[in-house]
């Protein structure tokens, strides 16, 4: 008998690589549906172009049509449950010392917060009070820009990367920006 090698296994490693691939394509493309209805106010596709395109995107990954829904909701500032969304920015600082802008939008802003807070902390960081990380960075047209920049190596560069892509993976997380950079 081998140990550790079985075709169930093999199955459920593949699956888990193909799972965490379609889960991360439906993130990018709910993302894009509900800035669409952001930006134009419409959640009609025939109206809105964009939408449209971002629609065509959603069923060139086979994206269910609940995910699509729920996204198209989100973008006109609508909960699940019919009420509206709050925007929060958290300031926070990672690992290293990297300072982290964290833009949210919620229907529950204390599980939110807790989670946002779990995920730092997980990884060695800390929710930090308003202003602490904001100097750190330039706001232009609802986008952030590094003004002062930390110079990381791979290995520490590596780990940011993986807390960002956790804060990506969150529902409520419409942006993540840090001034990290690789040197």
């Amino acid at each position: 008998m081998m140990s550790g090698h079985s075709k169930w296994h093999n199955i459920q490693k593949k699956k888990g690589v193909t799972d965490a691939r379609r889960s991360r394509e439906f993130t990018v493309v709910a993302r894009s549906i509900s800035a669409a209805v952001k930006k134009a106010g419409i959640t009609d596709p025939n109206q809105n172009p964009s939408l449209r395109l971002a629609l065509e995107k959603a069923r060139a990954v086979n994206m269910p049509n609940h995910n699509i829904e729920r996204a198209i909701r989100r973008g006109s500032g609508k909960s699940e449950s019919g009420q509206a969304l709050e925007e929060i920015l958290y300031e926070a600082y990672g690992p290293h010392g990297v300072g982290f802008l964290v833009l949210v939008h919620t229907d529950n802003k204390q599980r939110t917060g807790s989670e946002i807070r779990n995920l730092f902390s997980k990884s060695g960081g800390a929710l930090a009070g308003p202003g602490a990380a904001a100097y750190l960075f330039k706001a232009i047209d609802g986008e952030y820009e590094v003004s002062i920049p930390l110079s990381l190596d791979e290995s520490q560069f590596e780990s940011i990367d993986s807390l960002v892509v956790e804060l990506e993976e969150h529902d409520d997380v419409d942006g993540v920006w840090y001034n990290g950079v690789y040197a």
